[in-house]
């Protein structure tokens, strides 16, 4: 084994069931409780030929993910899930003696994509668990080669608004890839719009990456895609896995981009129970709790008092419900809830304020 590949720590997925088995209700990896669109369904359940290799360019996808976003196709490039284009942008532009640059409590496959390639992996202050800019410029060296930037944030859920990032790109050397990973930007409002598909369009070291995995809830499928400049689209089908997108994930995300009603059906359904639960969770804040705000599908709730983070799992684990603990990213203290249905939410929310002993607060 390479010595940088044995630094790795492999990627932890969010559980489904408790310690002896027992299933578990998942808010843990979030996904969207709605399912996915009923045509993307219809989409899945047509036959194919298993024994015939998919589009290697995903060309129907990516011509409607165009039409979709306002992009030529051609500088779209479609991969295995996110991650995939995650990684294969850090092994295009970095390696061994090479830096690849995020912030503290990131996704945690940015640090895996830097040394998997062989360059060090540079993790840089955050400020109120979001991205510091003025760090992140701060820490920018000739050996930098790769910035990753997840906006909104996994697993925080913070969020930089369109000056901060275009403040970002200005700061960065010509040579320095930005990556914009928007695996949540669908869970944004219109207004809240980063401008990252903008910067993408008119420089040339802009990444961005979006997924089919969150709001289109088809994560089974993995499928992801990318916009860029034309050289970085080409950097990364070079070395992309030929026929690394199935044709029954490009079948359903083809049909997932025709149904935008079911994605405004999700963001709506998300943006009213999320704040409903911030706003219970936040009844709890003289029990020791508070709720890191939040743009995404889910939130970060920390815990501050007498009652632990790890306690409060096993709690909501013995209610029928797995969500995420995160001592290996730093975030022993927290728990990360996905937005679930209305009756998850409140089940949650009043299994905290009995363990913290604040039931009264929400009744």
């Amino acid at each position: 084994m390479k010595p940088y590949v044995a630094q790795i720590h492999a990627y932890v997925p969010g559980k489904s069931s408790a310690s002896d088995g027992k299933p578990l209700v998942k808010l843990s990896a979030n996904e969207n409780p709605l399912g996915c669109s009923p045509v993307a369904l219809d989409a899945l359940a047509i036959a194919g030929s298993p024994n015939d290799y998919p589009d290697p360019g995903a060309t129907a996808l990516r011509e409607a993910i165009g039409e979709l976003h306002g992009i030529d196709a051609a500088r779209i490039v479609c991969g295995t899930g996110s991650d995939e284009l995650l990684n294969l942008a850090a092994q295009a532009y970095a390696g061994a003696g090479d830096e690849v640059m995020f912030s503290r409590y990131s996704f945690a496959v940015y640090d895996i994509a830097a040394k998997r390639c062989g360059a060090d992996a540079v993790e840089v202050d955050d400020r109120d668990y979001a991205a510091d800019v003025d760090a992140l410029l701060a820490r920018v060296t000739p050996r930098t080669r790769v910035i990753f930037l997840a906006n909104p944030n996994n697993p925080t859920g913070t969020y930089l608004p369109r000056e901060e990032v275009a403040r970002l790109h200005a700061g960065l050397p010509a040579d320095v890839l930005l990556v914009l990973d928007q695996a949540y930007a669908e869970y944004l409002e219109p207004e809240e719009d980063d401008g990252s598909m903008e910067l993408a369009a008119a420089h040339e070291n802009v990444l961005v990456t979006r997924t089919f995995s969150k709001i289109y809830g088809l994560a089974a499928e993995r499928i992801g895609w990318a916009t860029g400049a034309p050289h970085i689209i080409d950097a990364l089908n070079r070395i992309r896995g030929p026929f690394n997108v199935t044709s029954s994930g490009q079948r359903a995300a083809l049909a997932a981009t025709g149904d935008q009603d079911f994605v405004k059906r999700s963001r709506d359904h998300n943006r009213i129970e999320r704040e409903r639960f911030e706003a219970r969770i936040t009844m709890l804040g003289n029990r020791g709790l508070c709720v890191v705000p939040s743009k995404a599908n889910f939130l970060l709730v920390m815990f501050g008092g007498e009652v632990t983070a790890e306690t409060a799992l096993h709690a909501i684990a013995d209610a029928g419900f797995a969500v995420r603990h995160l001592p290996g990213q730093g975030l022993g203290d927290g728990l990360r809830i996905t937005i679930g249905s209305r009756a998850d939410m409140d089940t949650i929310a009043d299994v905290l304020a009995d363990v913290t002993g604040g039931a009264n607060a929400l009744s």
